[in-house]
């Protein structure tokens, strides 16, 4: 979800364990992403190629587009939709909405940027600089916007196919887009969390009216 990853604060028996061939998944893609950062801080985003990425990570081509149909999605896609969507779905039944999402979402900017702070720099400015990046970020709001009107819909008793849950989740996930770009725009000397918090002040209070 845009530059964020979800916290996860659990056990190792609060999930299954995950089976050799999915860590291996997991040990190639995230060896895909490592390459394609080092090489974009080396020579830049337009000038980095598949077959770089590929020859930096020890796995063919044909490998990277496996697990990444473009390059775009080597730099936005992450791990952590689900997992971000099960701490959605942990939260008490009773606890307001706005109350879930806040928590949810600001464990999840504590883990993403405060862990790997470079890498969401990183990540945001190409947001900012290169428009296909920022095209593809668009495309993915509507995969992730879906598994959040899911979540949204079990939270409220409502359709996930509803106009209400859709404007909300989307509305959500315009508001921390936009939050990302800001940072970036102003060369991430904001608190990232901070940023986040004021997009949600808006989005559940509504835009107050400056005063004179």
């Amino acid at each position: 979800m845009t530059s964020m990853t979800a916290a996860r604060n659990t056990s190792p028996t609060d999930h299954p364990r995950i089976g050799l061939r999915e860590r291996k998944k997991i040990k190639t893609r995230e060896a895909i992403r490592s390459a394609t950062y080092e090489l974009v801080r080396e020579q830049g985003y337009d000038a980095t190629t598949i077959d770089q990425i590929a020859d930096r990570a020890e796995v063919s081509p044909s490998t990277v587009f496996r697990y990444f149909p473009t390059k775009e999605d080597i730099v936005l896609t992450d791990e952590y939709d689900s997992l971000l969507l099960a701490d959605l779905r942990a939260r008490p039944a009773d606890e307001p909405w706005p109350e879930t999402i806040r928590h949810v979402l600001r464990e999840a900017v504590r883990t993403g940027v405060e862990e790997d702070v470079e890498v969401a720099r990183l990540r945001t400015r190409l947001m900012v600089q290169v428009p296909a990046v920022r095209s593809r970020m668009m495309e993915s709001m509507s995969v992730t916007g879906r598994m959040l009107c899911q979540a949204i819909a079990e939270r409220t008793g409502r359709d996930p196919g509803d106009l209400e849950v859709r404007v909300f989740a989307m509305s959500l996930l315009g508001g921390l887009m936009e939050a990302s770009l800001y940072w970036a725009e102003n060369d991430h000397r904001d608190d990232f969390a901070a940023l986040v918090d004021r997009a949600l002040g808006i989005l559940e209070h509504g835009l107050a009216q400056r005063k004179p």
